[in-house]
């Protein structure tokens, strides 16, 4: 499935720094705006592919509302 974020990015010194607008936590850089879409998209792989240990039997959930 693919899916469509927005990319912001500035220039920081010689290199474009970007991040994902939707997904907080995926910044990267790079030298070009090719190189810097490729780096995004290794650093969001890496974000939604990461194992992650299942939690404890015992654990529960609950929805939880936040003001923003």
């Amino acid at each position: 499935m693919r899916r469509q974020f927005t990319l912001e990015y500035w220039q920081d010194g010689p290199w474009l720094v970007g991040r994902l607008l939707e997904v907080p936590g995926v910044f990267s850089q790079g030298k070009t705006l090719d190189e810097l879409g490729e780096n995004i998209r290794e650093v969001f792989d890496l974000m939604v592919s990461q194992d992650r240990p299942p939690a404890p039997t015992a654990a529960q959930r609950q929805e939880l509302e936040i003001e923003v």
